[in-house]
């Protein structure tokens, strides 16, 4: 296994005549929580998306444990890889929504079980004792057998959360995973993200939670206007902003 993760190299990504991304450089160390920051349209959720290629790069190269994401390359050219190895690339990546896109017909644990049957096709009996172990580890192991619409915004992202983990990541990749929550169940989703940080599970964030990226974050990124402005330790960055676009973000936030 590399001791980098996650390497972006230069990625740029354009929606038709937008660039969002605008040369990508960054490097996530295995079992590294990396925080991203920045106001919204600045590009931090498309660079995640471009991680497990759910957006293709315009340009650049993205590596996931050493791999190239999405593409093959070929006497220095990039093709783009079928969609059946897209799709064996992402079994390593695990990602986690805003918005928790369960599956409502199944109970909560039917959707953890899901995605290593029908994906990696691994026998029922195996994937309901992880899937069971999962809810207990995100403390829901009381509501196994209830419907998405039975549960709280909370809950449900702690069921997307466990659906993610079985699949046995590499990676775990959270878009802005409590903006959608009422105030008082924040918290609950950010403690099992707290658990997955101390069992050492690399991770990248992308976080309105600033609390959140100094007490569990290795790093801090602060993207504006599709670059990475500045990147640092949390603490660091957070009280003491090198850039004025930082520092103009942050006393807003802060």
């Amino acid at each position: 296994m590399s001791d980098v993760m996650v390497r972006a190299e230069q990625v740029c990504k354009d929606f038709g005549h937008v660039q969002v991304l605008k040369g990508i450089d960054l490097e996530v160390l295995n079992g590294e929580v990396m925080c991203v920051i920045g106001p919204s349209g600045s590009g931090k959720s498309t660079f995640l998306r471009c991680i497990n290629h759910l957006e293709k790069v315009n340009a650049g190269r993205l590596y996931v444990d050493g791999r190239l994401i999405g593409y093959r390359e070929h006497g220095g050219k990039l093709h783009e890889l079928k969609e059946r190895e897209v799709a064996a690339q992402r079994k390593d990546i695990g990602m986690v929504f805003q918005r928790f896109n369960l599956f409502p017909h199944m109970t909560a644990l039917e959707n953890v079980m899901e995605a290593p049957q029908r994906v990696k096709g691994e026998p029922a009996s195996v994937v309901r004792t992880r899937a069971e172990e999962l809810m207990e580890r995100v403390g829901l192991a009381a509501k196994m057998r209830s419907y998405p619409a039975q549960l709280s915004g909370g809950q449900q992202q702690r069921v997307a959360i466990a659906r993610a983990l079985a699949m046995q990541p590499k990676l775990m990749l959270f878009d802005e995973p409590t903006s959608a929550l009422d105030p008082e169940l924040v918290g609950e989703v950010l403690d099992v993200m707290r658990d997955l940080a101390r069992e050492g599970m690399t991770m990248i964030v992308v976080t309105h939670e600033m609390g959140f990226a100094r007490e569990v974050g290795d790093s801090l990124v602060f993207m504006d206007d599709g670059i990475v402005v500045e990147k640092g330790s949390p603490r660091e960055v957070l009280t003491n902003p090198q850039h004025e676009r930082t520092k103009l973000f942050l006393s807003k936030v802060l």
